[in-house]
């Protein structure tokens, strides 16, 4: 039985998650590569991705239809659209949500701009006959129909919307999913971190401006991710969709249902910077921010999951905020290195990472991290290690200026 011991009954704890990724569909899938360091990086070959190109990332295979889905929601989903209700799926059946009040549940994604694959898509087979085009366009192209898709396949019926917050999403959507608990709107509300579907376009701008790599590893994708090393060249891609069941916990223990973790921290700061340009300030204060609400000093922090992409400045500049918040001492490793970076996703998918590491006792490889920037630090090498997380730092941050920070604690 979980204890409540030392407890508080308003406190917020997660009792379900479910994620895909290129490494794995759904959550022992997903944990035995993340242990292993199992990676899926190549040239992608996903309609729409490329155009005279050979952008690399990590793309997820094998989606099909659950049987308890209706087949044509299904077949008039977009890609992001069917692995968002796979995904929340997973979640869903965790936490036990079947028979309770649909006028008591919430749904906040994290994202924006999520499905620009499929509209350029669009764009290409109608631009000469645009009179064809099936009328349901009119309102799939837009993210609320995300929103859309899961509400009616799960009768969620308390709250829905979409946050944007570039690759902050993910956690931005976690955050507002607390707020609405904590304002009465709903009684447990589901925060996705949604599969952002990049086209071409995406991929060549971001690949200008220096965020998306490599160059260097152009033919060897194997090796072409890699966070907090110093032969980086930018982040790599790679697509993934996480959810997470957030509700308070005394609500969780009236249905006997036992949460993964306490979300006892959050931080989320600004810079006022419309550029991709990080801010050690930002995500000092955002770190600050969730060990001050979780009282913990940052001694007692002993895992970091950092945002960790592999730019240039931006891997940099976070480890200089981690030094200056004192959390040296703890272990760290880079999700990233094996999944490539989720943009949207990634807040999400990496809390869950966390999630399933407090529960297997380990902490998973950092893949290519063959000459650390910072060699001081605790890094987890290229095997995994055997430790027992008590509290747990996840940090994002997003083009714009947004730098989120969450600290969770061991409840399993």
């Amino acid at each position: 039985m979980y204890s409540m011991k030392n407890q508080k009954q308003s406190e917020f704890v997660i009792t379900g998650c479910g994620v895909t990724s290129a490494i794995g569909r759904g959550k022992t899938e997903f944990t035995t590569a993340l242990l292993q360091g199992m990676h899926a990086f190549k040239v992608m070959e996903r309609p729409g991705r490329q155009k005279e190109t050979s952008f690399l990332g990590a793309e997820i295979h094998s989606l099909s239809c659950p049987n308890d889905f209706p087949k044509k929601t299904w077949r008039t989903a977009s890609f992001s659209g069917k692995v968002a209700m796979v995904t929340l799926h997973e979640a869903w059946e965790e936490a036990q949500l079947h028979g309770i009040d649909s006028r008591r549940i919430g749904l906040v994604i994290g994202g924006s701009n999520f499905q620009q694959r499929e509209l350029i898509q669009k764009f290409e087979t109608y631009k000469e006959n645009l009179h064809f085009i099936s009328p349901t366009y009119g309102f799939s192209f837009m993210d609320s129909d995300l929103c859309g898709l899961c509400t009616e396949q799960f009768d969620i019926k308390g709250l829905s919307y979409t946050v944007g917050g570039a690759s902050a999403s993910g956690q931005v959507a976690i955050l507002q999913a607390i707020q609405a608990i904590q304002t009465g709107q709903v009684d447990i509300c589901i925060a996705m971190g949604a599969l952002m579907d990049l086209s071409y376009l995406e991929c060549q701008a971001l690949r200008s401006l220096g965020a998306m790599g490599s160059d260097r590893y152009a033919n060897d994708p194997a090796r072409a991710s890699r966070p907090f090393d110093a032969d980086r060249d930018g982040f790599i891609f790679g697509e993934s969709c996480g959810a997470v069941v957030i509700e308070r916990l005394d609500s969780a223990l009236n249905r006997q249902v036992k949460p993964y973790a306490s979300i006892i921290g959050t931080g989320m700061t600004l810079d006022g910077n419309r550029n991709p340009n990080p801010s050690c300030e930002g995500e000092v204060d955002a770190i600050k921010m969730a060990l001050d609400q979780a009282e913990l000093s940052p001694h007692e922090i002993d895992y970091i999951n950092p945002h960790g992409t592999g730019s240039l400045i931006g891997d940099e500049i976070e480890l200089q905020a981690i030094y200056e918040c004192q959390l040296s001492h703890a272990y760290i490793n880079a999700t990233k290195s094996i999944i490539g970076h989720g943009l949207t996703a990634a807040g999400t998918v990496e809390l869950i990472a966390t999630l399933l590491q407090m529960k297997e006792s380990k902490l998973h490889p950092t893949r290519n991290l063959e000459n650390p920037i910072s060699p001081s630090l605790q890094w987890v090498g290229e095997k995994n290690v055997s430790h027992e997380i008590k509290h747990a730092l996840t940090l994002s941050m997003g083009f714009g200026g947004i730098n989120t920070a969450i600290c969770i604690k061991n409840e399993m």
